[in-house]
């Protein structure tokens, strides 16, 4: 293939011209491009002579000459390898070659080229093809000069490769057809015609010359008020849309949008107003909007398949679109007497602008669309705006009672299918939203803005949209009856704008853009002023209108430039700022809330919900640092238990409901409630612990038990967490087990009951539920990766206050006998059966001795890297001692004089536990021998050892002349500590001057000075009250050695 001649793309075209004529009758028969696409990729399976044609023989055949060498080496070392190591169960052969032929350099060079060489073929075809065409036309016009009135036969050129061989329109026939359709024929006439046409192949049609005349005449018959001419018509036009390729139905969607553009701006039809509303049992309005809706199906389907189709034909709809919703009508009357636009029309059929969203959606066409909305259709935008404003003007001037029983006048109408006025200026404001809302995640789509809007002096920009979104969540109804009961929520006016600014707070870049400035945050927090100041006039913001506001504040709270916003303002470092920031006032309404000190929501059934979603921002900002730091003032830790006790006493008292009674069914509901709020202020108390000083609030709250069984039975479900949880539970237990306290509720929990079983189970017992096809391959790595969660799990839950809670003073069993069924429940019983294996009894009720108890060491060499939990251990334990006889009996006598140690995988990572725990220092003092053998003669070159001391080469040679220097500037900060009554300057010199060595000199600061400095900063931290977190106590138990 490297050299493509002349003769060789002669032979490939008849070589596809011979597949093309054999599979010409299933090509013919599919409904649509995308149908015959799908019978080509399949015609291995449907066609029983696939193999048998020349282009798949040559497909064949070039393969084999570029990949097949290639080929035959990947199945050899395959099968090698297979006979090295046991079936991996799933993996084949062909799968295997496939994959490893498909990621090569070959295949890729392969396919390029046979790429460039089918273009070039099919593009001389494709020109022969439209030569032969013209030359058809020529013949054809030809015949009906000499027959103008006969119809024509099939006159298709013998290369023709368009998979359409049906029979073709001639002049004659379409022009008859023509003719038929005037609107002077008769009613029969017409249909026939009209019949005749619905079934040709569209393609056909919109080939003909005289297509131009036909869109004109069908435009006209659009218009026909008999409705089942034009429901016929629109059959047309729907078989076009389903039928054709892009390039024909651009045709049809074209002349449909022109038509309805036209339609609108003519006087002569009668198009509802504002004031009539629009009758949906009116014949007139079914027909418009059948019309409508036909395009608008349209319009949702064409992205899925124009990218594969020239730009020209994509803009051509677009431009024809937006030209259609930008028409409106002369605005000189009253508002109440306005000609409906197309666009309430596109509003009443696609509510949501979904259409907009889809076109929106990827780059090819969204770039097209923001480029015509800013050069000639930023109208389209304005109106949105212009509409908005509306409403919320409407809603701050009328009375929220006044608006509510306006609608229920409108439910009622709605039942006839009539829509109201009102209702036609809210659906298109549900319009409006939803396209601003997707205008506004794209930078280009916010770079229209600002907006000029009509009797405004000032521009619409960015923050002001923003801050009439969020203003209309609490000033506009939450009940409108514009749909029904079940959709009300789907459609209120809080709920949607909420959903938009959900989807905004998702966009890092348009949050930082749109929503992190004050102007935003004061309007989300201004119902709260109102509400804890007792503002009069102020509107009367209602339950769903928090909970609303809530959500968008726990959005902004979870994203690292939202929490400093809220924490700081935007001038974080200017000290200018007095009022204070969103932080503090979702502070202080919480704590209200929690405390009932708002009067105006006692006794609201939605109380307990509004409440939680104000925790949940709080929650957002004291699982930080800086944030719990700025909330200590408010010690929401402790409303929140107060709060959590008294509803924990009301789940104690609510009676046990007896069957039969009618107040069965209400109780449940009462206890299902109560039971949520109570698990819900367990989960923001077990928040706390996500910082150390958070977690000692929680446990000073004496709710620390409570929420650790709570994480764990919620940990053991195994639940999502929420997108905007910045962690899961695991992480929460590791905190947890940092404090005595915590590791001893997880313990009462049943989490480490829980936890030691499921890494029983993985490590010993294997799953049960396996079907065993062939013996289970032994694990190469060290822990194998059923075990690695647990494994983690343990590492995570072993720090020394835990390890001291949980092991301190108790012995192991050391049992004589260990049954096969007895299952650790504990960390005792992980370090008697898994690290301390001190007799016969313990190795024997092993089932994978060597597997487990290298588990054992790994975890045993991980917690002992805590200074103090090795400590503990070799006190009670004598663990290097176990490990230095299990070595002695590791060795194999070969004379009296010499001994060898028997080289295993336990032997060499005992080894390197010995070392570990017995040298301690960095990499500069010593040398941890590696836990894998070496390639050669001698694997394991580091020597091992049974007794003390340890050999030499495992000390590294250190030089000590750093010990003996001391610097200058150091030694005389630590003389002055002794001096000074300055502690606070003392403290930051030390910090500064320690920075200053560590980047300049990092050598000098070794040894006793290192341990004096940190002795005597640790001195200050304790004495001073706001850098210590936790009391300090003095111990006054006695050792006993």
């Amino acid at each position: 293939m490297a050299h493509f001649s002349g003769e060789d793309e002669v032979m490939l075209q008849a070589m596809l011209r011979q597949l093309f004529q054999s599979v010409k009758e299933k090509i013919t028969g599919a409904p649509s491009l995308e149908c015959a696409e799908e019978i080509l990729l399949h015609l291995e399976e449907t066609d029983e002579n696939f193999h048998n044609y020349e282009f798949v023989k040559y497909l064949r055949q070039h393969i084999c000459n570029s990949l097949g060498s290639m080929i035959e080496e990947e199945m050899e070392k395959w099968t090698s390898d297979q006979n090295q190591d046991e079936e991996s169960g799933y993996d084949t052969v062909v799968q295997h070659v496939t994959k490893r032929i498909q990621e090569s350099k070959e295949y890729k060079e392969m396919m390029h080229s046979l790429k460039n060489i089918m273009m070039v073929v099919v593009e001389s075809m494709i020109n022969k093809f439209e030569e032969d065409e013209m030359r058809s036309q020529e013949r054809q016009k030809k015949i009906q000069k000499e027959k103008s009135n006969s119809y024509c036969t099939d006159n298709c050129s013998d290369s023709d490769s368009s998979f359409n061989q049906s029979y073709k329109f001639c002049q004659g026939k379409l022009q008859l057809i023509l003719d038929q359709l005037d609107p002077g024929q008769p009613k029969g006439v017409r249909y026939e015609a009209l019949q005749t046409l619905c079934s040709a192949p569209p393609s056909d049609v919109l080939n003909c010359e005289n297509w131009t005349t036909l869109c004109e005449k069908l435009i006209a018959c659009l218009s026909d008020p008999d409705p089942v001419f034009s429901d016929r018509i629109l059959k047309f036009y729907a078989q076009t849309f389903t039928l054709s390729p892009l390039h024909m139905t651009k045709e049809i969607y074209t002349s449909l949008a022109k038509y309805l553009k036209l339609h609108f701006l003519s006087r002569e039809n009668h198009i509802p107003t504002l004031s009539t509303g629009v009758d949906t049992s009116n014949p007139n309005v079914i027909c418009l909007l059948k019309k409508v809706r036909l395009l608008n199906e349209y319009q949702k389907e064409a992205p899925s398949f124009w990218i594969r189709h020239p730009e020209k034909y994509m803009e051509e709809i677009v431009e024809n679109t937006l030209s259609l919703l930008s028409v409106k009508h002369d605005q000189s009357h009253l508002v109440t007497q306005k000609i409906l636009d197309p666009i309430y029309f596109f509003a009443l059929v696609d509510t949501k602008a979904v259409w907009f969203k889809k076109w929106m959606h990827a780059s090819y066409s969204r770039t097209t669309v923001l480029r015509l909305l800013e050069k000639k259709y930023k109208s389209l935008i304005t109106t949105a705006v212009q509409q908005c404003v509306q409403y919320f003007e409407l809603c701050e001037a009328m009375k929220a009672g006044e608006i509510l029983g306006h609608s229920k006048h409108c439910g009622s109408k709605q039942k006839t299918f009539y829509y109201s006025g009102q209702e036609l200026q809210y659906i298109y404001f549900i319009h409006s939203l939803c396209l601003l809302g997707r205008l506004l995640i794209y930078t280009q789509g916010r770079r229209l803005f600002p907006i000029k809007l009509k009797n405004r002096k000032d521009l619409v920009s960015l923050t002001d949209l923003l801050v009439l979104f969020t203003q209309l969540i609490y000033y506009s109804p939450s009940c409108p009856k514009m749909t029904s009961a079940a959709h009300l929520d789907n459609y209120s006016p809080a709920s949607m704008v909420t959903e938009v600014l959900r989807i905004l707070c998702d966009q890092k870049e348009c949050a930082m853009e749109c929503l992190y400035n004050n102007t935003v945050i004061e309007a989300l927090l201004q119902p709260i002023h109102n509400l804890m100041k007792g503002t009069k006039g102020a509107p009367n913001c209602s339950e769903t209108a928090l909970i609303h506001i809530a959500d968008i504040l726990a959005r902004i709270a979870s994203v690292e430039e939202g929490l400093t916003l809220l924490l700081y303002g935007e001038n974080m470092n200017s000290s200018e700022e007095k009022s204070p920031t969103g932080a503090h006032i979702i502070a202080q309404f919480s704590k209200k809330l929690l405390d009932e000190d708002i009067s105006i929501f006692s006794g609201s059934e939605m109380l307990p919900v509004v409440k939680g979603a104000f925790i949940s921002v709080c929650r957002q900002i004291y699982g930080t640092c800086e944030g719990l730091q700025v909330l200590i003032p408010y010690c929401l830790h402790e409303s929140i238990a107060k709060a959590w006790k008294k509803t924990s006493l009301l789940s104690e008292r609510i009676p046990t409901p007896v069957k039969g009674l009618d107040s069965v069914s209400s109780v449940n509901q009462e206890s299902q409630n109560i039971m949520a709020w109570e698990e819900n202020l367990l989960d923001d108390l077990l928040n706390f612990a996500a910082t150390p000083k958070g977690l000692l609030f929680l446990q000073r709250t004496g709710a620390i038990n409570e929420c650790v069984t709570f994480m764990f039975n919620r940990y053991a479900k195994k639940l999502q967490i929420s997108r905007h949880k910045k962690f899961g539970y695991g992480v929460l237990v590791t905190q947890v087990a940092s404090t005595a306290a915590g590791a001893i509720a997880l313990q009462s929990s049943g989490f480490i009951n829980a936890l030691i079983t499921e890494l029983w189970a993985n490590l010993e017992c294997g799953r049960d539920d396996v079907r065993v096809t062939h013996p289970r391959s032994t694990p190469v790595d060290p822990i194998d990766r059923s075990c690695q969660k647990s494994f983690l799990g343990l590492v995570n839950l072993l720090p020394y206050p835990a390890v001291y809670e949980l092991v301190g003073n108790q012995d192991l069993p050391n049992k004589a006998e260990y049954s096969l069924r007895e299952v650790p429940t504990c960390v005792i019983d992980i370090i008697d059966r898994l690290i301390i294996l001190n007799s016969e009894a313990k190795i024997r009720s092993l089932f994978n001795y060597e597997q487990s108890h290298i588990f054992g060491l790994r975890l045993l060499s991980v917690v002992c890297c805590d200074l103090d939990t090795l400590l503990l251990l070799e006190a009670q334990y004598q663990v290097s001692e176990v490990l230095l006889n299990a070595q002695e009996e590791n060795i194999l006598e070969t004379s009296e004089s010499h001994r060898n140690f028997i080289i295993d995988g336990l032997s060499v990572e005992r080894n390197h536990v010995l070392v570990r725990i017995n040298f301690i220092g960095g990499p500069m003092e010593r040398i941890l021998p590696p836990r894998v053998l070496e390639k050669g003669d001698d694997p394991y070159p580091w020597p091992m050892f049974s007794s003390y001391p340890l050999p030499d080469c495992y000390l590294s040679e250190v030089t000590r002349n750093a010990d003996l220097k001391q610097d200058n500037d150091l030694g005389k900060l630590l003389l002055c500590f002794k001096m000074s009554d300055k502690q606070t300057e003392w403290i930051e010199n030390c910090r500064r001057q320690f920075c200053k060595m560590m980047k300049a000199k990092p050598d000098i600061i070794s040894g006793s000075t290192l341990l004096e400095l940190l002795e005597k900063f640790v001195l200050h931290l304790s004495e001073n009250l706001s850098e210590c977190y936790f009391p300090s106590v003095e111990y006054t138990g006695t050792l006993n050695y």
